[in-house]
């Protein structure tokens, strides 16, 4: 985004970009810090405090443009005054293990932060253009990133309700959210147009794409039983294409492997004799190094199936069968992509 801007603004400009490592590019003006995610470090807190000190400088002449998707919520993080960058860190270590949805997720941050929840508009003088690339479902600014543009209808209630729903302490302190702020917040990419263009793809090859919607959440391994039993149903040649954002509830030690992978692997211990593809289009599924994966009818001979999804080992079974799929940094984000071939 921040390379876009750079080919096609007319007039000056300079900027911060802050991105996971590995997936910075090179770029003219505009400055690139690689920082953590999911999980926050202290090299996006330092970028997220010089984003906001430039901003408090502005004119009203000038531009505030954000260019704003999917990972700000951790890569933009600045906590409130009297929360450390190891609190956030511990906390969202937590909120990742508890199945909480990312809606919930950001509920708590933008109420621990000094940027997030429309803080970063509310310091500017300058106008404020939000160019947004969607990897929530429901495409509402407010969640996308935490919305650092968007006032925030969340109250620190919210947040207090969503720590106790999944027995997470944590003592704040917690700060009110701005409830209005002048800014422009433009969605311009959706996971809808990714299944859309998948689709199209189906359709060449003779084969019915059927979406499902992009607003799919739950907890991985139900979808997967839910999605199994709708493939049971359909007549095909058919693509079941869906989009949206599962979780999964680790208690205890966790092994390896994103959402889009543990949803496969429960389809497919589900389904067996199937083709199908889950995958994150940021190119990272959770923390390792692949964006999800993929099933084919072979894996339904192996017997370890069961046990590596026990273990949340989904890694594990497509690294030893041969199902990653690893596309490295795709840098851009609208959620997960799934399909399934319906033969």
């Amino acid at each position: 985004m921040a390379a876009a801007v750079e080919q096609h603004f007319r007039g000056p400009l300079e900027g911060i970009a802050i991105t996971r490592y590995g997936h910075g590019l090179p770029t003219r003006k505009i400055r690139v810090v690689e920082a953590g995610h999911p999980v926050p470090d202290e090299a996006g807190e330092a970028a997220a405090r010089a984003i906001l000190q430039e901003t408090l400088k502005l004119k009203e002449e000038d531009l505030l443009l954000a260019l704003l998707s999917g990972g700000g919520s951790s890569l933009l993080t600045l906590p409130a005054p009297a929360i450390s960058i190891s609190q956030l860190k511990s906390l969202t270590g937590q909120l990742l293990r508890s199945g909480a949805p990312i809606q919930e997720m950001n509920t708590v941050r933008k109420h621990l932060s000094a940027i997030h929840g429309g803080r970063l508009a509310a310091a500017s003088k300058a106008p404020v253009l939000a160019l947004i690339i969607s990897d929530v479902v429901g495409d509402d600014p407010t969640h996308i990133a935490s919305g650092p543009c968007a006032a925030d209808p969340t109250t620190i209630a919210d947040a207090k309700a969503v720590l106790a729903r999944y027995r997470i302490a944590f003592d704040g302190p917690f700060s009110e959210s701005p409830k209005a702020v002048k800014a422009e917040n433009k969605v311009i990419a959706t996971a809808m147009r990714s299944l859309e263009a998948a689709a199209a793809v189906f359709r060449k090859a003779g084969i019915r794409p059927e979406i499902l919607g992009d607003t799919i959440t739950g907890e991985a391994r139900e979808v997967a039983r839910e999605m199994a039993a709708l493939a049971r149903r359909t007549k095909g040649p058919a693509a079941l294409i869906s989009g949206g954002e599962c979780t999964v509830t680790i208690k205890g030690q966790g092994g390896r492997g994103g959402r889009c992978a543990e949803f496969l692997l429960a389809l497919g211990i589900e389904l067996g004799d199937v083709w199908a593809i889950a995958a994150d289009t940021d190119g990272i599924d959770g923390s390792e190094d692949n964006a999800g994966a993929v099933w084919s009818p072979e894996f339904a001979r192996r017997s370890d199936a069961r046990t590596f999804l026990d273990k949340h080992d989904s890694y594990g079974f497509f690294h030893a069968a041969g199902g990653l799929v690893t596309t490295g940094p795709t840098r851009t984000n609208v959620n997960d992509y799934r399909a399934i071939v319906v033969r």
